[in-house]
């Protein structure tokens, strides 16, 4: 790890006006996928800017949704009462993701912001064109049973580690930032980019811009549920996630929203099976067409077309278990 400068701000105008005076600097709040990258090499900030002492630490609920503050630890946000009562699909997500101890120091801006945990990307001895731009992929031609099947380019297959960003991705949320130009929302679902021929560019914010929170908007959904499956119950990031939000009146969906992760640079969406799912009662042969229809424009890599079969195992146990 490098030398670094250290300065604590207590307003979001004097973090932002911390970050415009040295580029290569970061925001740091839990610091819990920042100082890993540190010490590995992968990111060397000249200066950290610790944004703690700033008041974005409140979870407030209206009659338009709710708003959960960029500086919220994980583990308060999973067990706020109105959240696990109005988003238990949230509160599920959450708590599918990392150690106890690890949601107690994470926030929920840090989550939205943690980067991808590709093997290539963190051996500074390996090509990435994410950690060091025109280098190549490693993965590409690598062992790559953990990488993407939606959305890939010829530069990127790195795949989003977080569950509570599919959470979010699924209930419509949208991104509060602040910055030198004022204040601006950006629609979770475009939050994160695709590779494309710049996968270091991994979020649509600008220069200079800092996450203040997240709003989730009201929703009816009377059934949902969070699959995440892994190599071992113990901490471990998805091979395939799912999160599911159905509302369903007199056997009927009325509206559905689903999403997966493990599968995709971002949160995947899954658009096609929302569309053909409302009008439908949910039978066995609807789940099992919308899991063919979540899955068919996935394209694998050498180590990762098992992720075909697994992912539409996993939309059909998450429509399951949501219903049941």
């Amino acid at each position: 790890m490098i030398n670094f400068e250290y300065t604590r701000t207590f307003s979001a105008k004097a973090a932002i006006d911390a970050l415009a005076k040295n580029k290569s600097a970061q925001f740091i709040a839990g610091g819990t996928n920042l100082v890993d990258l540190m010490k590995k090499g992968v990111m060397a900030p000249q200066r950290l800017i610790d944004i703690n002492g700033l008041p974005l630490k409140d979870i407030k609920a209206d009659a338009t949704g709710i708003t959960i503050g960029a500086l919220v630890p994980n583990s308060t946000a999973a067990e706020n009462a109105a959240i696990k009562t109005n988003y238990p699909l949230l509160a599920m997500a959450i708590n599918a993701g990392a150690s106890a101890q690890l949601r107690n120091m994470a926030t929920v801006g840090g989550n939205m912001m943690q980067r991808t945990r590709c093997p290539y990307f963190y051996d500074t001895t390996m090509p990435c064109n994410k950690r060091n731009p025109g280098s190549g992929c490693g993965a590409k031609n690598g062992y790559n049973r953990m990488h993407a099947i939606f959305g890939t380019s010829e530069s990127c297959i790195a795949v989003h580690p977080s569950d509570m960003c599919v959470a979010m991705a699924a209930l419509n949320a949208t991104v509060l930032v602040s910055g030198k130009k004022g204040n601006r929302k950006i629609v979770f679902t475009d939050f994160h980019r695709l590779p494309s021929t710049t996968p270091h560019i991994e979020t649509n914010l600008q220069a200079g811009e800092l996450i203040t929170g997240v709003h989730i908007p009201k929703n009816n959904f009377n059934k949902s549920y969070y699959l995440k499956i892994r190599d071992r119950l113990s901490y471990a990031f998805a091979l395939v996630s799912v999160a599911v939000g159905l509302e369903i009146k007199d056997e009927k969906v009325i509206k559905a929203s689903l999403a997966m992760g493990g599968v995709a640079h971002k949160p995947w969406r899954l658009p096609a099976v929302e569309k053909f799912l409302v009008g439908k009662k949910i039978t066995p042969e609807i789940i099992e067409q919308a899991a063919e229809l979540g899955l068919q424009n996935a394209v694998t890599v050498e180590h990762n077309a098992y992720k075909v079969k697994l992912g539409k195992a996993a939309i059909k146990e998450a429509i399951t278990k949501a219903i049941a």
